[in-house]
């Protein structure tokens, strides 16, 4: 599939996320790393890895999601968004590849052999624009038992939600906020955060959801309720939220760090909503899955790391209660 149109006036549209750039010749897109080029949609870091890291599944985040393995985690260069509070901003805001590393899809698949990765992650910028990359190295991954995951902004467009189904099994989505004018104004995106929830998870994919939590952005208790209720409502109670710590970063260094206190708030939003799995994340506190029926602790994690783990095949040993996540 090549994820662009052709239009009748020699320009084409980009159809991997859902700014949909229409695109002279020569023009690259908002992400910086699309460009037509003689009416052809070509991705300018197909196969050009700006970091390729082992990491543990949990902190991606994933807690419903083959817990205690490793991902093979990649990103290149390049963003759909402009998030003045990116962690990882000297690679995701900016579109210079001359730092990359050349890679193919079966190199990055034999080297998830190599280091016994369960998955391969697609994560650190938004692999949304560098799809057509992360899907031939997903179907390669796929035909040697490794799973496929996102960690995404949740932009991508509903012709790679679609193409999505059977090649990537899991999503961890960014919602940053309910605000459709500060996705426009300050990130520099189309709120349709909440549709491609809902298409994923309709779709089949395992989908869990971060909030960061940002001092005077979005830390109301009427925002991260109205979040929480989304979650709850539109994809399941069983839906894993973390709600993480900000940290001052690139635009927003001079900002004040999440306290304790407002994730502790955000926490107490998600359970009036009734969810049943919120965890904390960037504190290094300990996060611990409990069965939603009998309130047993089921999962306990420090950190990054499984503490110990009683689920039986994704049941509770206690109560029999079937815990949602991909287990095995």
């Amino acid at each position: 599939m090549d994820f662009y149109r052709k239009n009748g006036d020699g320009t084409i549209t980009c159809l991997l996320c859902s700014h949909y750039c229409k695109l002279k010749d020569g023009q690259v897109g908002v992400c910086g790393v699309n460009r037509n080029t003689d009416g052809e949609l070509r991705n300018l870091v197909d196969g050009n890895i700006a970091a390729l890291h082992v990491d543990p599944i949990e902190k991606k985040p994933l807690y419903h999601f083959l817990p205690g393995t490793t991902a093979l985690s990649l990103g290149t260069v390049g963003c759909n968004m402009k998030c003045p509070f990116c962690q990882n901003w000297h690679i995701s805001q900016t579109n210079n590849i001359k730092n990359s590393t050349r890679v193919t899809p079966e190199e990055i698949v034999n080297a998830a052999l190599r280091h016994q990765t369960a998955s391969i992650a697609y994560t650190y910028n938004e692999p949304t624009i560098f799809y057509p990359f992360a899907r031939k190295t997903a179907m390669l991954a796929k035909q040697h038992g490794i799973r496929n995951l996102f960690v995404t902004n949740g932009i991508m467009s509903a012709e790679v939600i679609e193409d999505m189904k059977g090649i990537i099994d899991a999503c961890n989505v960014d919602f940053k906020s309910n605000n459709e004018e500060y996705y426009r104004k300050v990130l520099k995106a189309p709120f349709t955060v909440k549709e491609n929830l809902k298409r994923l998870k309709k779709n089949g994919l395992w989908v869990e959801v971060t909030t960061l939590v940002i001092p005077n952005v979005n830390d109301s208790e009427e925002e991260l309720g109205a979040i929480a209720l989304f979650i709850a409502n539109e994809l399941g109670p069983q839906t894993p939220w973390h709600v993480n710590a900000f940290r001052p970063d690139y635009k927003m260094k001079d900002s004040l760090p999440t306290s304790p206190v407002l994730l502790l708030r955000a926490e107490e939003a998600g359970r009036k909503a009734g969810l049943k799995h919120i965890y904390v994340g960037n504190l290094g506190l300990e996060n611990i899955t409990y069965c939603p029926h009998c309130g047993a602790e089921l999962i306990k994690r420090h950190g990054y790391y499984i503490v110990s783990n009683q689920l039986q095949n994704g049941y509770c040993p206690y109560c029999n209660t079937k815990i949602e996540g991909i287990w095995q």
